[in-house]
């Protein structure tokens, strides 16, 4: 052949031909004009964003029947397109979408493509979706559609730009039924995340290909950097799999202890304070140690010398941990009303524990009871992670708690904040709207009422700035009152106390709120998460410790982190 580069054409003239086929088959179709869909665009959004839903439930194998189609095309309209159309029309509209134009009405669809090896035109067969018999509830019988291979190279090849995160998503849904011992749940999970690889190792086949092809057309760095690049990504999945393996063996390893060791301890609390004791007790050991003039003073044999060299050990280690001193010495106060004199180490370590503990108080995360929407504001300064970890706890509210999440942004002020949202919305499939006053906030919440909770995204400012602070409190403000809200503050870790008491300060001029602390991984202690609960009395409610959506987020545990603020990990 004369042309090297025309030796896959009929094999790439499939995939031109998926996108042919469907306009085809939509053009000069009147049923669009019933409901309200004139502009080809329209009708071609609506195609793909069905084919989207159909995908998404084919991934997690659940049902897609036109009762579903229906309901979802309905949501959609309310919350989107916003035609004049019932629900009757949406499933109808869906009907029409699954059965005329992505199934030709069950006549075989084909695409001629040309193969210039052997001079001829070649008959390709594309098929988007196919179908099958469930039993709902009661044995009654329905029609459900899943993807074919052809529909999912349709809809893969355009998310390319999220197939990573789509992939996080679907690593994080397989470590959520790992944790919840839903091991069929795990093993369907990691098949779609081995499928998200595979397309990634055909896509860097495919790469080569075009180097080899075009081989004059890269330069020496152009190849090293596509090679390095494609070494990357081959090391990164040999080792995600080798991680997800000893995952698994870690969890194996867990469930056979807990039969070993479940008649021997009552509770955890036990094996927490005796780590904890025998780490403090290596502290104190090293501090003797280094002061052998204080070792000549005090009795070997002496309780209450060695409990004062421990209360000291513990007094240091909050000190180090930078809790405010104000608060370690109410600890030590409260301890001396306790007559410890007598008791051993372990009885001094239980005592603080306990207190510590009772000072953060029980933390609760997102509760969904009561009216429907319930509305979340993140508010907080610039530069804390506010949007990811937004997306985190959207993430665990629709995939492990089943609900209907919306999104709303205020955050008009930062380039490409709505952007970064709109990527988590699409990938959760999740609607997104970008509000710019107060007087917007109501509306944007109306046309969603029909979901169980509605995130919204703020702009985050200086504390300093009083202007844009009287912004945010107009916007949490003016919520009407038939809606319940909350408001999370998220703050950094890693920010000076005095810094955090000045920003606890003036949001609570704007709003009562709870707290979210955030780049717990970037920092070595943690004494401000206890600093500014007391001096706040707000609740803390979730830590995040790294940018993986949604992994890196859990509801704040005050046990676990008063072992970190007493020396454990």
């Amino acid at each position: 052949m004369q042309y090297e580069f025309l030796k896959q054409f009929a094999k790439r003239m499939k995939h031109v031909g998926m996108y042919a086929i469907l306009l085809q088959n939509s053009m000069a179709k009147q049923t669009w004009k019933q409901y309200g869909f004139v502009k080809a665009d329209e009708q071609i959004n609506m195609i793909f964003a069905v084919m989207l839903y159909i995908m998404e439930q084919s991934l997690r194998e659940e049902s897609c029947t036109m009762d579903d189609i229906g309901a979802y095309i309905d949501n959609l309209n309310s919350g989107g397109f916003q035609k004049n159309m019932s629900y009757d029309d949406c499933k109808k509209l869906g009907d029409f979408v699954v059965n005329v134009i992505l199934s030709n009405e069950g006549k075989a669809m084909y695409f001629e493509g040309y193969d210039f090896d052997n001079r001829a035109y070649k008959s390709m067969n594309i098929s988007y979706i196919a179908n099958r018999v469930i039993y709902v509830e009661e044995g009654v019988k329905r029609t459900s559609y899943y993807l074919t291979e052809d529909g999912y190279n349709l809809m893969l090849s355009t998310l390319e730009i999220e197939n990573n995160m789509k992939l996080t998503i679907h690593e994080m849904i397989f470590k959520m039924h790992l944790e919840k011992q839903s091991y069929d749940k795990a093993v369907d999970e990691i098949k779609n995340v081995f499928n998200f690889m595979r397309i990634q190792l055909q896509k860097i086949e495919e790469a080569m290909l075009r180097v080899r092809r075009n081989a004059l057309s890269y330069s020496v760095a152009d190849y090293e950097t596509l090679m390095l690049e494609n070494m990357e990504t081959i090391g990164d999945t040999k080792e995600k799999f080798t991680g997800y393996r000893e995952m698994v063996k870690l969890r194996a390893l867990e469930l056979e202890q807990q039969n070993i060791n479940v008649r021997k301890l009552d509770a955890k609390e036990e094996e927490k304070l005796e780590n904890l004791q025998t780490i403090l007790e290596k502290q104190l050991a090293a501090g003797k140690k280094k002061e052998p003039e204080e070792k000549e003073l005090v009795k070997p044999d002496s309780r209450k010398n060695e409990n004062l060299s421990f209360i000291k050990v513990l007094y240091e280690t909050l000190i180090q941990n930078e809790v405010n001193e104000k608060y370690v010495n109410q600890v030590m106060d409260e301890l001396e009303k306790v007559n410890w004199n007598g008791n051993s180490v372990d009885y001094i370590l239980s005592n603080v524990y306990q207190k510590m503990i009772l000072k953060f108080g029980q933390p609760h995360g997102i509760d969904l009871v009561g009216k429907k929407p319930k509305i979340i504001f993140f508010v907080g300064p610039t530069g804390v992670g506010k949007t990811t970890t937004l997306a985190k706890i959207a993430s665990r509210l629709k995939v492990e708690q089943g609900k209907k999440v919306a999104f709303l942004t205020a955050d008009t002020y930062r380039i490409a904040a709505a952007e970064q949202l709109r990527t988590y919305a699409n990938i959760l499939d999740t609607p997104l709207a970008i509000i710019y006053s107060p007087e917007e906030l109501n509306q944007g919440i109306e046309q969603l009422e029909n979901y169980d909770v509605i995130l919204v995204d703020t702009a985050g400012f200086s504390h300093k700035n009083q202007n844009q602070k009287e912004d945010i409190k107009q916007l949490i403000q003016s919520v009407d009152t038939r809606y319940d809200s909350e408001v999370y503050l998220v703050l950094s870790a890693t920010t000076k106390y005095k810094d955090l008491m000045e920003i606890a300060d003036v949001y609570k001029e704007i709003s009562h709120y709870k707290i979210i602390f955030t780049k717990l991984d970037e920092t070595t202690t943690y004494g401000n998460i206890l600093n500014i609960k007391l001096y706040s009395e707000a609740e803390v409610s979730y830590i995040t410790n790294g940018q993986n959506v949604p992994d890196d987020l859990e509801v704040f545990n005050s046990q676990k982190m008063v072992k970190r603020l007493l020396g454990g990990s």
